[in-house]
């Protein structure tokens, strides 16, 4: 089997599961249409985040024991199933909660960690390429799915675009699923010699040993805190430039870019950190993401500053996705790598509640944006100064 068709599969499957980044297109016509506040808004998109958090913990058993392509299969209608329910709500704030939030959101994580686990098995001479290969799909994904969502609604309504998209992404997910497969037992590239492992160092993680590693947590503290920046701004980004005297035209396109360089930069942080090292591609990457979380309070009344905002803080958001689950896999190594993932997952999860409710809060009891952007930018910077202490594990067998 040649191995880049698993990444083909790969990037089919994460382009239709990154559509919930798109989600800010859809805000502002479900408050005008519904009423809804944008603090609800919010509560559906987190809802959705970290129920695909906590889903990713059995699909990541699941797949290590049964293969990604199943795995994978009743993602795909799963998730496609939830946004079709979801044209049949009439607009209820908790219909929308059960159908886009909890069954779309465990769509999304039965689907987003078999391709990493397999991607990350194929290729072991390119972990931090092709993870982020794996994961561009999801960020490129926003920009395909919101220029659809966007016009399907515009055209048809809020509801009826959920319809659509649903049977899209049913279609398609279950299509890519069927080019996901593991490796034989024991394969490796042509021509390449594995890294030597200490003779006391365990090379592959149970994930109740991981729990009780230092390591862990640190990486999990990080995630949260990266995480939950670039969360927060994807949630808000549409409606904080209209806020900030933008049309609603100039604002989309900002969402558009910010998917296009989240996409890119899983690809670029990947190759970064196969050359500097996990730890420092994640120093670098906090550092430059925390000063952009508090130059953004003042860029929003301008397209083109909105735009290098967006562009600067969908890039480094996305080298999350590429440099945690290659990190996990390094550390805790291959074998176990869907469930050790899906735990150190569990992060985003809570970063997709802290970061979207965060916007919406502040703008509901201020009238403004602008002051969600400073303890964004301040978890960035300790994730930075985090990210200093962390070095690969060492356990005795």
């Amino acid at each position: 089997m040649n191995r880049w068709s698993v990444v083909i599969g790969a990037l089919i499957v994460q382009l239709c599961l990154g559509a919930i980044y798109s989600w800010s297109v859809f805000v502002n016509p479900l408050m005008n249409a519904y009423q809804f506040t944008t603090t609800q808004t919010q509560v559906i998109f987190s809802a959705a985040l970290a129920t695909f958090a906590l889903v990713m913990i059995l699909a990541g058993r699941w797949q290590d024991k049964k293969g990604p392509r199943i795995v994978a299969t009743v993602g795909g209608i799963v998730l496609g199933l939830g946004y079709i329910l979801a044209s049949f709500t009439g607009g209820s704030f908790v219909g929308l909660c059960l159908t886009i939030g909890l069954i779309g959101g465990a769509g999304i994580g039965l689907g987003y960690v078999c391709p990493i686990a397999a991607c990350v098995k194929w290729f072991p001479d390119k972990r931090g390429l092709v993870t982020g290969l794996a994961v561009a799909g999801f960020g490129a994904g926003a920009w395909v799915f919101g220029k659809l969502g966007s016009s399907f609604t515009e055209t048809y309504g809020v509801l009826q675009a959920f319809m659509y998209l649903g049977i899209t992404f049913l279609v398609a997910v279950v299509f890519g699923a069927q080019l996901l497969k593991n490796p034989p037992a024991g394969w490796k590239p042509e021509g390449w010699v594995p890294p030597q492992v200490a003779s006391k160092s365990k090379e592959d993680f149970e994930w109740k040993e991981m729990l009780k590693t230092r390591q862990f947590w640190l990486l999990w503290l990080m995630f949260i805190f990266g995480a939950s920046a670039g969360l927060m701004v994807i949630g808000i980004l549409k409606p904080f430039g209209i806020h900030s005297g933008l049309t609603a035209a100039a604002a989309g396109n900002a969402v558009g870019i910010l998917a296009l360089f989240n996409g890119a930069g899983r690809i670029t942080w990947g190759v970064a950190s196969d050359k500097l090292g996990r730890t420092r591609a994640m120093l670098l990457m906090f550092i430059l993401q925390g000063v952009m979380m508090l130059a953004l309070m003042q860029m929003g009344s301008q397209e083109w500053t909105l735009t290098i905002a967006a562009a600067w803080v969908g890039f480094n958001f996305g080298g999350n996705f590429a440099l945690f689950p290659s990190a996990t896999a390094d550390y805790f190594g291959t074998k176990n790598v869907g469930i050790n993932y899906g735990f150190v997952f569990t992060a985003y999860g809570v970063a997709g509640i802290i970061g979207p409710i965060l916007g919406g809060q502040v703008f509901d009891l201020t009238g403004s944006y602008l002051w969600a952007f400073i303890p964004s930018g301040i978890l960035c910077i300790l994730a930075a100064i985090l990210s200093m202490f962390t070095k690969s594990p060492h356990q005795s067998k």
